[in-house]
């Protein structure tokens, strides 16, 4: 089934249900409203049609009916909630055009007997979507009924629905003054700051965050709020705040700590107060690291406090440090936590391109805040010296920024043209703010080319249907203002950069004598906002010198433009506002001839005739295309005609509902004014009990008096307990990083012990091996000396027998020389054996030497050791005593210093 028919049949329901409220027509009714729950036709609902118009009307009708059954009723909430959770334009939608504030508020005031009830609880949950960052007008039906309930559910214990009351009231509180001043007008509102000073104890982090946002709008700028943030306070709140922001429950907890600290911000003396807190580079660190975090709704929130953080001077020099400091000192500074167990550190700067890149179906609240962001923080890069870590990350922001300037490939719709442009405005912002810089610009030059900037002209130019003729005025809707605000951002930039990007001239002067540019600039002359009359007319000087500039269509379309405001203003002082969409009057429009005059001039330009008396100064070109584009205007008009046509019906429609929504509630007047005669009645037999309640009061603000100095001296105390704990932890911190560098040292030396003993070890084998050489190299030679000793012997008898032999000795004499050649090659061997034997005997001296000196290591080594091993228990005796205090310190005086 589609959505039309769905809609259909849930319209012809909700009459039958009006009409005849039966058991069969509820089940009837809560069938439909579940089939149009699950073809999810969310954005269909709050499109502003005829019959999504009708069916949401008559539900928010039968929800404010206390005749309606309590379980159609919540069914009917949770299609509500469901719709404003679904994005902003439909929470929006149904606030403004719906009521649905005032209905959800009746509700509540018809149930306040029954608290407990499902309905109850889920009434406060949707009008605590509804009414986030929302002005309530004080006027709204059963708002003072409504704050009645929200305060007195606070302060009763033991509540299931205290937590959502305390949200509703820090939205209502937060943005509409007059319900701040009526709850400072109650007579019990003491009782109430008392109640909200105790749930800052709370163990719920969501409490807390509620409580101290409301005691913020309602107290700051009173003796109460004085107190609370005081100078000697406030340091602690912003420790609270900002581990709320890093440690909080959730995105709620975190998305309202950030504006409770966005909202101090606003006071001058709380950020003078901020800019002194000694801790705030270690919070600005941890904030910043949650902009890695993969959900978009607390990056939003993140960026939205950064962007708040730059409005203080002395803040956004620090966020500038923060972000494009160069990242080789941050990864050392986190090498060093990570020996400590923790990671290291993410850049911020990558962070904020992420999420600046964003695609168009993403958060546009991201990715604008971002953008919104990097152009504060190169603002304040450029205000002072321009460091090397900003241009290396320019390095990586601009072919981003160029590829967000891309035409799309598919064509857009118009909410995406239109988020398309928004984003293409900040884009534009934050290149203007970096040509506004010598290096800055020099670097934007080399990497735009002529080619993207005439591109995204044309785009804007030719999808936001501004080319209309001079007679209309210029058109009111969003798109078009976005595009004539883009044009003109993209042409002054084109003019700052024209002599350094290749062929920007050129085209930055033929975009200037397209007749379409004619609308951008009309509009910009003629608006209420000073840096966009400033941006046309230094275009304009610019333009007014060129041949082809529509010089006298840019006057007859402001002129004209001029006449639709004038027109309009007198409209709106005649008549009341029209109910519906705004119709633009046709008196508005500046007369223009028949089309019979305009076909015989056509005619008779055509056929080559000169009006010399009329269009003296006018050239024939320049006078087709003003009738061209009169023509067009006469078109433009039969559509807006049919638009009024559909408006009119619609707002008799509308019409019609409205007299029976007053005839219901001026049934709903006569009871009342019944109930406040009674009422009346009631107040005068209180009166006498509230003269007796006043003294009981008097005595109370004595005791609040009482409780807010002992709670004073009471912070006093655990602010000196909070500097003592940390001096015992520095020096805790101290003597464990001594323990830790004493027992580095111990292991190395055990290594080192360790390492010698092995090599006291290898000595002594090789000793032992050269002791064994050195024995068989000694039996060899006592072997060789026997030898020697024999042949010695030998020669000497062989001497005696040489004189008997000589004969024998001359025929033997060949013999005598072989055996002599023999004796000398023995005698060589000798001589060898005997140096190798000196050699050896060096060899075992130098061993034995190292031996010495290892075993004289060894036993210093032993020594230094055991000098350590007495430091070490001199050490842990003191740690000990440390624990022992800080333990008696604990148990004596317990506080909750996490916060």
């Amino acid at each position: 089934m589609d959505a039309t028919t769905c809609l259909k049949s849930l319209l012809l329901a909700v009459n039958q249900y009006k009409n005849h409220r039966s058991a069969h027509n509820a089940s009837q009714l809560q069938r439909q409203i579940d089939d149009v729950s699950g073809v999810k036709c969310g954005r269909l609902l709050v499109s502003g049609q005829v019959l999504p118009s009708e069916c949401l009307s008559g539900l928010v009708e039968l929800a404010g009916d206390p005749n309606t059954s309590p379980a159609l009723t919540g069914t009917i909430i949770s299609l509500l909630a469901q719709l404003a959770a679904s994005d902003d334009e439909s929470r929006e939608a149904l606030h403004s055009s719906y009521n649905l504030t005032g209905t959800l508020a009746s509700v509540i005031h018809y149930n306040s007997a029954t608290p407990r009830e499902p309905v109850v609880l889920q009434c406060l949950q949707v009008l605590q979507k509804l009414t986030y960052s929302v002005r309530i007008p004080h006027c709204t039906p059963y708002m003072d009924e409504l704050i009645t309930f929200l305060i007195q559910h606070v302060q009763s214990p033991n509540d299931d629905i205290t937590m959502p009351c305390l949200g509703l009231l820090a939205n209502l509180c937060r943005c509409t003054l007059s319900v701040q001043t009526h709850i400072k007008s109650l007579s019990h509102v003491k009782g109430f700051y008392r109640t909200l000073i105790n749930f800052l104890a709370h163990n719920s982090l969501t409490v807390v965050v509620f409580s101290l946002s409301i005691l913020a709008s309602l107290t700051l700028n009173e003796e109460v709020g004085e107190k609370l943030f005081h100078a000697k306070n406030i340091h602690q709140t912003f420790q609270l705040i900002f581990n709320i922001i890093v440690n909080g429950d959730g995105t709620l907890t975190c998305k309202y700590a950030v504006d409770l600290l966005v909202d101090l911000l606003k006071n001058p003396k709380i950020a003078d107060y901020l800019t002194r807190y000694e801790h705030f580079s270690l919070c600005l660190s941890q904030v910043l690291g949650l902009l890695h975090s993969r959900d978009p709704d607390t990056a939003t929130k993140v960026l939205e406090l950064l962007v708040s953080l730059c409005s203080v001077p002395g803040l956004r020099k620090l966020l500038c440090q923060a972000v494009f400091r160069p990242p080789g000192p941050r990864l050392h500074a986190a090498a060093k936590r990570d020996g400590h167990g923790r990671g290291v550190e993410p850049d911020p700067g990558l962070a904020l391109l992420h999420w600046a890149s964003l695609h168009l179906d993403g958060p546009e609240t991201c990715y604008l805040q971002a953008l919104v962001l990097l152009a504060e923080l190169f603002e304040a890069e450029i205000d002072s010296v321009p460091s090397g870590s900003a241009q290396a990350f320019l390095d990586l922001l601009l072919p981003m920024l160029l590829g967000l300037l891309q035409a799309p490939d598919a064509p857009l719709s118009e909410p995406q043209a239109k988020r398309h442009f928004v984003r293409a405005a900040h884009v534009m912002d934050l290149l203007l703010v970096l040509s506004s810089e010598d290096m800055m610009k020099k670097q934007l030059s080399q990497q735009l080319s002529s080619q993207l900037c005439v591109s995204q002209v044309e785009l804007l130019l030719s999808s936001c249907h501004i080319d209309t003729g001079f007679s209309c005025p210029a058109t009111s809707t969003d798109l078009s203002q976005v595009s004539a605000e883009v044009v003109l951002k993209i042409l002054q930039l084109m003019s700052r950069l024209k002599q350094l990007v290749q062929h920007m001239e050129n085209s930055f002067y033929k975009i200037l004598q397209d007749q379409r540019v004619v609308m951008p600039l009309s509009l910009a002359l003629g608006s209420d906002r000073r840096e966009h009359v400033q941006t046309a007319l230094s275009i304009l000087l610019e333009a007014a010198p060129l041949p082809d500039f529509p010089a006298i269509i840019l006057g007859e379309c402001i002129a004209a433009n001029n006449a639709y405001r004038h027109r309009k203003a007198e409209l709106s002082m005649e008549s009341p506002p029209t109910l519906g969409r705004s119709i633009v009057p046709l008196a508005a429009y500046p007369p223009s001839p028949s089309p019979q005059g305009i076909h015989s001039l056509i005619e008779k330009l055509q056929s080559g005739m000169v009006l010399q008396e009329q269009v003296k100064d006018l050239r024939v070109s320049e006078i087709m295309d003003v009738y061209e584009q009169k023509i067009c205007a006469l078109a433009s008009k039969e559509g807006r005609l049919q638009d009024l046509l559909e408006a009119k019906a619609l707002a008799l429609s509308q019409a019609d509902r409205l007299i029976v929504q007053y005839r219901c509630q001026r049934a709903q007047a006569e009871a009342e004014a019944r109930k406040l005669a009674s009422l009346l009645k009631e107040a005068e037999r209180r009166k006498e009990e509230l003269q007796g309640e006043l003294s009981a009061q008097m005595l109370e603000e004595e005791r609040a008096k009482t409780d807010i100095e002992h709670l004073l001296q009471h912070n006093t105390r655990l602010q000196a307990d909070s500097q003592e704990h940390q001096s015992l932890k520095g020096s805790y911190n101290e003597l464990l990083h001594r323990y830790n560098e004493n027992e580095r040292m111990l292991k190395e030396l055990q290594a080192a012990h360790i390492s010698l003993n092995k090599q006291a070890e290898t000595l002594r084998k090789q000793n032992e091996s050269l002791k064994l050489h050195q024995d068989r190299l000694v039996t060899q030679l006592v072997e060789k000396e026997e030898q020697i000793k024999g042949l010695d012997s030998n020669l000497q008898e062989r001497g005696r027998e040489v004189s008997g032999l000589q004969e024998e000795l001359r025929q033997q004499d060949e013999r005598f020389r072989e055996r002599e050649s023999e004796r000398e090659d023995m005698e060589n061997t000798i001589s060898m054996l005997r140096k190798e034997l000196s050699k050896t005997e060096l060899a075992r001296k130098d061993a034995s030497i190292k031996a010495s000196s290892l075993e004289l290591q060894k036993s210093q080594l032993e020594a230094k050791l055991q000098k350590n091993e007495e430091e070490l228990s001199k050490h842990s005796h003191m740690i000990a005593m440390i624990h022992s205090m800080s333990s008696a310190k604990l148990k004596n005086e317990t506080v909750n210093l996490s916060l």
